[in-house]
């Protein structure tokens, strides 16, 4: 995919919206506004916010959803998901269809309330005051249109008519607009691909990256809120379909030794003796894949790909294969609510393009996005006298004490109870809503337990491209908590991730990664490696070296790819594949399948 241009806009799109959100909270907060007089609930609420959370950071979380919320509409768009085009032009014409339908009398009853109808419609007759009368009227369209996405799409498109419309964006119509930039970037043609979301999301983050590692220089730590920017990578699709093919792809030729899969995997690499160990499936449904890092999701997207021609090759309905691949078999894990929002996004999108009736029954992604919770002493004691002491195991206790921090250790977090259907069944049937003030700690504690759930290891495949942080850059706690519980891969993120990834998958699960090179031969990782030795097996490993990212200059980053069996086989003769020589990503991917043939 070229991206250049992705790139150029995504990075103007950050910088034009944080303004233009910046100049409307000023707008929309100056004494005797029209939005004091007309939205007092929405000033509140922003009000709060503002006291809440440093103003910097809350103009740039709004300029971040309208983003993501603009590039998600057009790509719909551009794929006919919409039932109308909300921010793209019909054909031969200049203004969003979407606008030009409800000049001409027409607006869909479905997605827009009859009350915001009657008022666009007298917007547009010119029979209310209005300095920009089609402006205004495109406001209310889009809001609506994202209002009723809500339904399919809840975690991308929260009802907003609160403080989020408030700072809308003014100019979407003109020339110059972020709709008008948008469109130029997003063409039919890089839309064919869900691929594009994750660029824009990397782009988009590009220059915060850049600031943070410029604060890095001069000894500033990465504070939780900026290790996503940080650490945020997105993987070359050649190096996701080896890791996904050699890990979900092997597992399942295991399996079906005469699957017609391997026909369509061009970087599977067949291993070289029989194997007895492994992970025994009796249908797809029972295989689940975890990518603990998912970021926009685009290592999930493949495996969905795969796994629908799993599915197919077993016979199922295609009308089934979407719903059944998003309820039981992939999941994903992180720790910035926007990538994954996007991720959720790529995924349903996935579905929709293998299934048109798909957002008449909408299937939530299993994305889970950690959260810090915290419990006060007195709460979970008052809860546990409530709820009934004899459930409450003193690790279950601990467990539910783990994630007050989860923005900075993320899916390193080991919770001490993982098993947690039972309690969850045992808690949700518990009914607190007449106790006001158990309520919102009996969700605290539900939400606890799903995060806790997501990181058991219960998973047949694990993978990932973890985030890349050496002790340099982790502020105090990070580095602190790190040491305590990852003492033999403690030099860097992505190490102790190898580590927790096994510990994520089952006995002969197989865990596939990208990760940088230095741990194969640095001293500071003499530990891991004589753990890996002893307790995996490496399976397969493409050795990138430099210059394996395109969208990365120079000799940054020097990485290796593999795929472990979470288990030691004697004597297993691995397939070792060297592309330090590659000079580009384009070279690399052309040895390593030329080494595979």
């Amino acid at each position: 995919m070229e991206t250049a241009k992705l790139k150029k806009f995504a990075q103007f799109s950050r910088r034009s919206l944080i303004e233009q959100v910046s100049a409307k909270l000023n707008l929309v907060l100056a004494d005797g506004s029209a939005a004091r007089r007309e939205q007092p609930k929405a000033i509140a609420e922003l009000e709060k916010q503002l006291h809440e959370h440093d103003r910097e950071l809350l103009v740039e979380r709004v300029a971040y959803t309208w983003f993501n919320r603009i590039c998600a509409l057009r790509f719909m768009d551009v794929n006919r998901y919409t039932r109308i085009g909300v921010v793209s032009p019909a054909e031969g014409q200049f203004q969003p269809e979407i606008l030009a339908e409800a000049k001409m009398g027409h607006i869909d009853e479905e997605m827009v309330p009859e009350k915001i109808r009657q008022q666009i419609f007298a917007l547009l007759a010119g029979t209310v005051p209005s300095r920009d009368p089609q402006a205004e009227a495109y406001r209310l369209l889009v809001v609506a249109a994202c209002n009723d996405y809500h339904r399919v799409m809840p975690y991308l498109f929260e009802r907003i008519a609160d403080f989020t419309e408030l700072l809308m964006p003014d100019d979407l119509l003109s020339g110059n607009s972020i709709l008008a930039y948008t469109r130029e970037a997003m063409t039919p043609d890089v839309c064919g691909d869900v691929e594009v979301i994750g660029w824009l999301y990397q782009f988009y983050i590009s220059e915060k990256k850049d600031k943070v590692f410029d604060g890095l220089k001069k000894n500033k730590k990465i504070t939780p809120e900026n290790i996503p920017a940080a650490t945020q990578l997105f993987t070359p699709h050649w190096i996701v379909r080896y890791l996904v093919e050699n890990s979900l792809g092997r597992l399942w030729m295991l399996n079906r030794p005469n699957s017609k899969l391997i026909e369509v995997m061009e970087y599977y690499i067949k291993p070289e003796q029989p194997e007895s160990d492994f992970l025994h499936i009796t249908k797809p449904e029972e295989i689940k894949i975890c990518d603990p890092a998912c970021g926009s999701g685009h290592i999930l997207t493949y495996a969905f790909d795969l796994l629908y021609a799993i599915y197919e090759e077993e016979g199922y309905e295609p009308s089934e294969i979407p719903e059944k691949i998003l309820t039981h078999n992939l999941y994903g894990i992180e720790i910035d609510e926007r990538a994954g929002e996007l991720a959720a996004f790529a995924l349903t999108m996935k579905a929709r393009a293998r299934q048109r009736s798909f957002f008449r029954k909408p299937i939530q992604p299993n994305i889970c996005v950690l959260r810090n919770i915290r419990f006060d002493e007195s709460e979970l004691e008052n809860y546990m006298d409530f709820i009934g002491r004899d459930l409450f195991t003193a690790p279950l206790q601990t467990t539910l004490k783990q994630f007050e921090e989860a923005d900075n250790f993320g899916s390193l977090i080991r919770p001490e109870v993982t098993d947690v259907e039972v309690m969850q069944k045992i808690l949700e049937a518990k009914n607190v809503s007449g106790e006001l003030f158990l309520s919102s700690i009996h969700q605290k504690v539900l939400q606890t337990l799903q995060q806790a759930d997501y990181l058991s290891p219960k998973y047949h495949v694990v993978l990932a491209n973890p985030p890349y942080m050496g002790g340099k850059g982790m502020n105090p706690r990070l580095a602190a908590w790190v040491k305590e519980n990852y003492p033999d891969s403690k030099s860097d993120l992505f190490a102790m991730f190898i580590e927790r990834n096994l510990d994520l998958a089952q006995k002969h699960g197989a865990v596939g990664m990208i990760t940088m090179q230095s741990w194969m031969f640095l001293s500071s990782f003499e530990k891991l490696r004589e753990k890996l030795l002893d307790n995996a097996t490496i399976l397969s490993m493409a050795h990138i070296g430099a210059r394996g990212f395109d969208s990365i200059d120079g000799e940054v980053v020097s990485t290796t790819a593999f795929v472990l069996g979470n288990g030691y086989i004697p004597d297993y003769k691995g397939a070792f594949v060297r592309l330090v020589d590659g000079k580009s990503e384009a070279e690399k991917e052309r040895m390593l399948k030329e080494a595979i043939q």
